[in-house]
């Protein structure tokens, strides 16, 4: 039988070795080094040894406490699996996760787990304060910890009591704390989306419309696809194949006007189940802007001057990062005020309340309740304005 080999693990950049079935932890492996740190390798020769010599069986002792890090790589396999959308591909979520465990595993890797206390959960949130990070991320961050501890108690990895404990430990209040405090989102002046559209791209110009156009999530307006729209009617509804509430049961349509459709129509692709906006079609669109603009011949070795083996080509459609930095990029080029995707959901669900209702604006919005509208519309003055003066 073959001695299993040492492995560094690629999310968490730590050193592991598989042992009847289980990962052992072993110690910090950084990804710029090829070879294992010394104390890896040693970590890595004592759990052999051990193992040969106690029959390759784990000891009891060791199979039965886990430390942080060990716990973190037990719940990463978990994350990794379960936090997948209906194609298969990892959620953003992942993503999350391996940011708010980060800070854990650095302070407390080594700590058993049932040691691991309310005071040292606050410990690693006050190394999160410190970072710069605002109260609502760290809040965030701070329940995942949570969620990982008890899901830990429900494969009976660790004592209940544990996260139980760690349930006690309440969330930042605003005022009340140190951690940075962030702007409430605000919608954005339709002058200042104007003077930003001749600067981007169709394709990120056409997302911003439509977004302007149906207040849709900017993650939605990214993933559209030529399957997922109804055109049947005078009206289109849009049904994405992935939004936020999806895991809970829930369906998302979205109404799109003929302002809106109007947008749309260019960007219809032969393939359906293609997305409608794609990078490369914005890459492909600016290379044929600049060889127009060309004045002088085009040599032959320039005719064709894009990486044979680019480290990142461009995804076949937008996502919500890369959508909201073209906008930033627009935006500091050429001196306009930087606003953000969101704003223009804000501003979309404060016009249809103003218009319509505050129920309308929930259904627009894909709001389950009421109350979670109100952050997004701003709270229309006119008719306070009216009492006011009638009986002010």
């Amino acid at each position: 039988m073959r001695t299993p080999s040492l492995r560094r693990h690629k999310a968490s950049a730590q050193g592991i070795v598989t042992l009847n079935g289980r990962d052992v932890y072993l110690g910090l492996w950084p990804a710029d080094k090829r070879k294992p740190p010394v104390d890896v390798q040693a970590a890595y020769d004592r759990a052999i040894a051990e193992w040969l010599a106690n029959g390759r069986t784990l000891q009891a002792s060791t199979a039965g406490t886990f430390c942080v890090s060990e716990l973190i790589l037990a719940f990463w396999n978990h994350v990794e699996r379960h936090y997948r959308d209906r194609e298969g591909n990892p959620t953003k979520e992942v993503e999350n996760y391996k940011y708010s465990l980060r800070p854990l595993r650095q302070l407390y890797g080594a700590l058993p787990a049932n040691e691991f206390t309310p005071l040292k959960l606050k410990a690693v949130r006050k190394t999160m304060i410190d970072t710069g990070l605002c109260r609502s991320v760290i809040n965030q961050r701070i329940g995942r910890i949570e969620r990982m501890f008890k899901w830990a108690v429900s494969e009976e990895l660790i004592a209940e009591s544990v996260y139980r404990a760690l349930a006690t430990v309440p969330g930042l209040e605003r005022g009340r704390t140190d951690a940075r405090e962030t702007e409430a989102i605000v919608p954005i002046a339709d002058a200042v989306v104007d003077a930003t559209l001749p600067h981007l791209t169709p394709q990120v110009a056409a997302l911003v419309k439509i977004q302007r156009l149906t207040g849709a999530r900017p993650g939605e307006v990214c993933a559209m696809r030529g399957c997922d729209l109804d055109m049947s009617g005078q009206v289109w509804l849009y049904r994405p194949a992935q939004h936020k509430t999806m895991h809970r049961g829930k369906t998302r349509v979205i109404a799109i006007g003929p302002k809106a459709q109007e947008v749309i129509r260019p960007f219809l692709k032969v393939d359906p189940k293609a997305f409608l906006f794609s990078p490369w079609d914005a890459i492909h669109h600016l290379r044929a802007v600049r060889r127009a603009a060309r004045k002088s011949k085009v040599q032959p070795s320039q005719k064709c001057r894009k990486k044979r083996n680019p480290k990142r080509p461009p995804g076949e459609r937008y996502r919500t990062r890369s959508y909201s930095q073209a906008i930033l990029t627009a935006c500091a080029r050429h001196g306009i005020t930087h606003w953000h995707p969101n704003q223009l959901r804000h501003g979309h669900a404060t016009e249809v309340r103003r218009q319509f209702g505050l129920e309308a604006a929930q259904v627009a919005l894909g709001h389950s309740a009421a109350d979670v509208t109100q952050i997004y519309a701003e709270r229309d003055l006119t008719l306070a304005v009216n009492v006011a003066q009638a009986i002010g």
